[in-house]
């Protein structure tokens, strides 16, 4: 083993126990940090330089992405590249604490990448998938608590698949543990309440999750897996006339961008949303933004002749 593996060993060990990631984020940094030692063909710290990170980036940038259907495959997308630039920064600023002898993390800077896009619906359209769901069957209550849930709360695929039927529906608030396994509150809307205490209260079967499959041939928990509620969102998308693709994201971005436009503020915005840097929250003050735009534009010069 080089001493550039034992202290990636070290370093991944860090990144689990003392910064506290999750499993995925410290098989990542593993994947990322090991193809560069691969590609660059170093064993010793000393052989990371500005030439063998700038060859790296080329290797990077010319690899194939996805393979879209009829389609050559594109190169890897920016974001990801900088995935990798990211988990050697980390690494090198790991050395740097440690008195290791190497290039700064600073001296690698991240590929600049077009604004992100926002995919919304309307309040309309949010109105219409909401009532979608068929409240005189059983799935259709299941679906209702599922979609008003998401709209309330503003969680993640994955942290509602988490949740167990325990939930304390006394209080108009709960945790739950997300990224990075860290605690955060969500909040409850009374329509969300409600809709959740109807569907449990038609529920048949004892099982601990809190939203389980309607299938008799279901898994020993029936726990709705995220694909399957991946698929929910869609039917009533398009149930609802919704020709935009529509996901539980979309629908965590309606709920972002509802509390920005009625004054919200972004730091607690953040904090519902759990996201552990500010400026993954800013992308939704560009679409509040436009909309002051929009409204600018059509008042401001209603008293000009």
């Amino acid at each position: 083993m080089t001493q550039l593996e034992k202290l990636k060993r070290e370093f991944l060990e860090h990144v689990e126990i003392e910064k506290g990631n999750s499993l995925l984020t410290v098989r990542n940094y593993d994947h990322y940090i090991s193809r560069f030692f691969q590609v660059a063909k170093v064993s010793d710290p000393t052989d990371i330089t500005d030439d063998v990170i700038r060859e790296f980036r080329l290797h990077i940038n010319r690899l194939p992405g996805m393979k879209v259907r009829g389609q050559s495959a594109a190169t890897l997308k920016k974001n990801t590249q900088n995935y990798h630039l990211i988990a050697l920064r980390a690494f090198l600023k790991y050395m740097m604490k440690r008195g290791v002898t190497s290039l700064s993390p600073d001296k690698i800077e991240l590929a600049k990448i077009k604004e992100r896009h926002l995919d919304l619906i309307s309040v309309d359209e949010l109105a219409r998938l909401m009532n979608a769901p068929d409240m005189a069957t059983p799935k259709g209550l299941r679906d209702k608590a599922i979609l008003e849930l998401f709209f309330s709360t503003g969680l993640r695929l994955s942290e509602l698949c988490s949740l167990n039927r325990d939930l304390d529906l006394s209080k108009d608030e709960f945790s739950i543990r997300g990224k990075g396994e860290k605690v955060r509150v969500v909040f409850l809307s009374p329509t969300a309440k409600e809709a959740i205490k109807v569907y449990l209260k038609n529920r048949k079967d004892l099982d601990e999750p809190l939203f389980v499959q309607n299938s008799r041939n279901r898994s020993d928990s029936g726990r709705l897996t995220p694909r399957s509620i991946e698929r929910i969102v869609k039917y009533y998308a398009i149930k609802a006339g919704i020709s935009k693709k529509v996901t539980p994201h979309v629908i965590r971005h309606s709920f972002a961008t509802d509390l920005l436009s009625n004054g919200a503020d972004i730091r607690s915005v953040q904090m519902m949303l759990g996201h552990a840097n500010i400026a993954t929250t800013q992308i939704y003050t560009h679409v509040t933004d436009s909309q002051l735009r929009d409204v600018h534009k059509k008042f401001h010069s209603k008293g000009k002749k």
